[in-house]
């Protein structure tokens, strides 16, 4: 990575000058934040964000490849969108940072939109694929626990609140949970790497048929939008930039090192996984700890404790993953809301803490609600229904990007003297036009297939069968889909037409970093109006 200054530029229209404006209250809520975050805990921070160890098995699950197609976007996807959110996070350091960024190319109505679709996912996740994958592995390896009984519910309540609990401690204690439980990822998937290695000697492995390998389009049509929500995350530090000692320095290199583990953390577990199970074993809920079981029967006697063992640790992985995107995606909402583009009752900070704790609550209420439906759905046998509502629910993650993406290129343009301690290229904006340009291709992509599965199948002559995927009608498909969109829809309307007279109170700040010397007084709102 290339350290320079930024360059002064000819844009087409570019800014007359380097300030913008932020209503009063939220310059006085930033007061409570403190700077806390160094390099260390950022590279772990966003490993937690990046890395997800819940979705391995569901990649694993489409065959060898799954792994082709993940290392080609690797190379096509994660490093372009690294580069792009090293210059990008580096550059723009304020608080809520994707809300920012397309608040200053594309203006606040737009970029308050967009960050409920780039927060909703949180909750939706946590009280619905975390929550169900954290019970089973718990069920599979340490405890039965039966559908739809007291200690489901009871034990999916924990699973979230706990959660929530650890993304509203101060950042002071909070930032080493993230921490933690990225190294614990790291060391899961290092002694999976080595026990398969082992187990490989001893017992052999399932054959590798080249052939496999071999990407096709319909491959890549299915398994894309899993595998860009699998690799989504860079710019979530940043939620938290004014919480950061040094954002300048430190964001490039966070990206760069966390990169290279996430990239470690997925394809090694999926190879392995396939290496270890037959194709048709692996299952997109118990694929990774399905493998891991297998290969512990080299350790003899002691492989049902060693599994068991993992199998809680697997849970607190999935606890940190959620925890770490609460911390990030819960501020810019906070950020957002401060700013008056959502309900501004969720824009305070805590005073003591510096977290956006009713954010943070109202994200737990929501888990809790969605997982408590879905093991209504489960239970009275719309298993496929709830795995529309779910999918649809993941995939409005792909969506927030398709602004935040453009926004980075944008912001080249319209604030071309704004100091980039790292810049993509070394003149012109060519390589920040064809990285971002060719990202925003990639969540153009995932999120069709996500919203609108097996049209570009159908469309390029490639068979799609929708009932035998979704095992509901498309018609009955596209009504959840587009219920959940417009529902999400709504709810940011609302939320921005609250905030109008918390606009109506502005003060002005520099573009890039965002400081503010002693804000007024300004009364907290204290209902959602």
């Amino acid at each position: 990575m290339r350290s320079c200054p930024g360059v002064r530029l000819r844009p087409v229209s570019p800014s007359t000058s380097t300030k913008t404006t932020e209503t009063a209250f939220a310059a006085q809520q930033k007061q409570h934040l403190v700077k806390t975050l160094g390099r260390f805990d950022m590279i772990f921070f966003t490993v937690a964000v990046v890395v997800g160890l819940d979705l391995i098995g569901q990649a694993a699950s489409n065959g060898y490849e799954a792994f082709t197609w993940a290392f080609v976007l690797v190379i096509l996807f994660l490093l372009p969108y690294g580069l792009v959110m090293a210059e990008v996070g580096s550059a723009f350091t304020a608080e809520g940072g994707p809300y920012e960024w397309v608040k200053l190319t594309m203006g606040r109505f737009t970029a308050s939109m967009n960050t409920v679709f780039y927060w909703v996912t949180n909750p939706l996740w946590v009280g619905g694929s975390l929550a169900f994958i954290g019970t089973e592995a718990w069920s599979t390896g340490v405890s039965n626990i039966d559908s739809g009984s007291a200690a489901d519910y009871l034990f999916k309540f924990l699973f979230i609140w706990l959660t929530i609990m650890s993304a509203i401690v101060s950042f002071r204690v909070g930032k080493w949970i993230p921490t933690l439980g990225a190294i614990l990822k790291v060391g899961l998937v290092a002694f999976f790497a080595i026990t398969v290695v082992i187990y490989g000697f001893q017992n052999g492995v399932e054959g590798i048929d080249t052939g496999s390998l071999k990407p096709t389009s319909a491959g890549l049509l299915a398994i894309v939008p899993l595998i860009l929500f699998s690799f989504v995350g860079f710019e979530g530090q940043n939620g938290a930039a004014e919480e950061m000692k040094d954002p300048q320095k430190d964001v490039p290199h966070s990206i760069l090192r966390s990169g290279a583990l996430a990239t470690f953390c997925y394809l090694t577990p999926i190879f392995l996984v396939l290496l270890v199970l037959p194709q048709e074993a692996i299952t997109g809920l118990g694929g990774f700890l399905d493998a891991v079981k297998e290969s512990y029967s080299i350790y003899g006697g002691a492989g049902d404790f060693m599994y068991g063992a993992t199998c809680v640790l697997f849970v607190l992985t999935l606890m940190n993953s959620g925890s770490a995107w609460m911390m990030c995606g819960d501020r810019v909402l906070a950020v957002t809301a401060a700013d008056g583009g959502f309900f501004p009752y969720f824009g305070a900070f805590h005073k003591k803490l510096g977290t956006p704790l009713r954010a943070n609550v109202l994200s737990g209420v929501m888990a809790t609600v969605f997982s408590f439906a879905a093991i209504q759905l489960l239970s009275s046998g719309a298993a496929d229904t709830f795995g529309v509502v779910l999918n649809i629910a993941i995939s409005t993650t792909l969506i927030s990007y398709i602004l935040i993406f453009p926004a980075a290129y944008l912001l080249r343009r319209k604030y071309p003297d704004v100091p980039r301690p790292f810049r993509l290229g070394r003149s012109g904006d060519g390589l920040m036009l064809g990285a971002s340009g060719l990202i925003t291709f990639w969540v153009l992509l995932g999120s069709w297939t996500a919203v609108f599965p097996g049209t570009l199948n159908n469309l390029f002559g490639l068979g799609y069968s929708f009932a035998d995927e979704w095992g509901v009608r498309q018609g009955t498909f596209l009504a959840f889909t587009l219920g959940t969109l417009l529902v999400i829809m709504i709810m940011a309307t609302a939320g921005y037409a609250a905030g109008a007279k918390l606009r109506e109170d502005e003060v002005e700040v520099e573009v890039g970093s965002r400081h503010v010397a002693a804000p007024r007084e300004v009364s907290e709102p204290l209902t959602m109006a």
